[in-house]
């Protein structure tokens, strides 16, 4: 059965035998038709406040339901498909202490001016989009690459090329955005990181301890390393952008200096600082740059 056959209404046959269907319930059909770029077989999303689309999930790589937001450009063209910005929470849920990434994205029109089909996952546990060694409902990174992408590029209508996805993040999802970057290289071609830990040393800061475990499995995460290991993103078109600060500029010229000695191509601003949040003015200036990367793979 289908998302939109789900939510008629059953059909009421009169007393010949003809069938009929009661009037509120073509009503209800009309309104909460799912629009033609998403596709049936899934449950119908449903539709925020803020303009966006929400689909509720439920993943074993997750230890609780989850949700996938989706912002769309206003104007779709037929036929056309587009390149995917995902933004990258920083906590948990729904949590929002620190802003929200999506609707900054709304503010500044960069879903329309660019555009770009904006994701906004959420995560059972706090995200640091990694798989922990041995609790099999903590698969952050499992669960975004092989459910959350497929997921978009089956629903809406999304480029599939590397090049074509994009991450964005802060703070822990910064770590997040380029992590995944270097360790699926095939699979996303840019990432925008701001004020993020990407010189951490253990795997117990900032709340990464329940996500990684132990020291030896952060070991295999750990973002510098793992670029030195990626032949692609040596002599390539730059794919990493690096800017601003809060928190952890120190860490951010050191992962300059180390790439710049690794002749890894990538963008970098040392500053402005700005306030530890989404809103703080450091969204549009990221996806602008990533924007610019016109020769990403």
């Amino acid at each position: 059965m289908s998302a939109l056959q789900k939510i008629m209404p059953r059909q009421k046959f009169n007393a010949a035998g003809t069938r009929r269907v009661c009037r509120w319930g073509v009503v209800l059909f009309l309104s909460l038709a799912t629009p033609a770029w998403l596709q049936a077989e899934e449950p119908a999303a449903e539709k925020s406040s803020e303009g966006w689309f929400i689909h509720r999930r439920k993943s074993e790589f997750q230890s609780g339901p989850t949700e996938i937001k989706v912002l769309m450009p206003a104007q779709l063209e037929a036929g056309r498909q587009y390149p995917v910005l995902f933004v990258l929470p920083v906590e948990a849920n729904n949590e929002h202490r620190y802003g929200n990434g999506l609707a900054e994205v709304q503010r500044h029109d960069l879903h329309n001016k660019f555009g770009l089909i904006c994701v906004a996952p959420t995560f059972a546990h706090l995200p640091w989009y990694a798989d922990h060694p041995t609790d099999k409902s903590i698969r952050q990174e499992t669960y975004f690459v092989k459910e959350v992408v497929p997921f978009i590029e089956q629903q809406y209508p999304a480029e599939k090329h590397a090049r074509s996805r994009w991450l964005l993040g802060f703070s822990k999802s910064g770590w997040g955005a380029w992590s995944l970057l270097v360790r699926h290289p095939d699979i996303f071609g840019r990432a925008a990181a701001w004020d993020a830990p990407l010189t951490m040393p253990r795997f117990d800061q900032y709340g990464a301890g329940q996500v990684f475990g132990t020291q030896e499995h952060f070991e295999t995460y750990r973002v510098l390393p793992a670029i030195k290991k990626c032949p692609s993103l040596v002599d390539s078109s730059p794919r990493l952008v690096l800017t601003g600060f809060d928190n952890f500029r120190e860490q951010h010229i050191a992962a300059h200096r180390q790439l710049e000695e690794w002749q890894i191509r990538h963008e970098y601003r040392d500053g402005p600082q700005r306030k530890h949040v989404w809103e703080s003015g450091w969204v549009k200036e990221a996806v602008e740059l990533l924007a610019s990367l016109k020769s990403a793979p």
